[in-house]
């Protein structure tokens, strides 16, 4: 966290933390629809379950790197891509656990001390 005295650092752009993280399968929902693609068509196509394919766009499950990889090769996203937004979404999610930042933070002071 960026501190400047006098300056109240949730003020400085670098320390803003976001309140919602896009799961990556939103991308990939928008990309499907704007290609009119059915999720139905294109889980065949990518060789996976439809099922699959539907929770991975709700946000219920993650984007692996098969899966991301299939994704680029069927619709061009790039599998980095979705691999970064996945990881950054997941960090996000562990952030919004109660409790979690502040075992964090105590782990952190702990580490200080050595």
């Amino acid at each position: 966290m960026v501190e400047i005295e006098g300056v109240d650092p949730q003020m400085i752009l670098s320390n803003l933390k976001p309140n919602y993280v896009t799961h990556p399968g939103e991308v990939i929902m928008d990309e499907i629809e704007y290609l009119q693609i059915r999720q139905k068509d294109f889980a065949e196509r990518i060789g996976v379950s439809a099922s699959l394919v539907n929770q991975i766009l709700k946000g219920k499950r993650p984007v692996n790197t098969e899966f991301a990889m299939l994704t680029e090769a069927a619709i061009g996203i790039p599998a980095d891509l979705l691999l970064r937004m996945q990881a950054r979404y997941d960090k996000w999610k562990t952030e919004q656990k109660p409790g979690f930042m502040e075992k964090l933070k105590s782990i952190q002071k702990f580490a200080a001390a050595l």
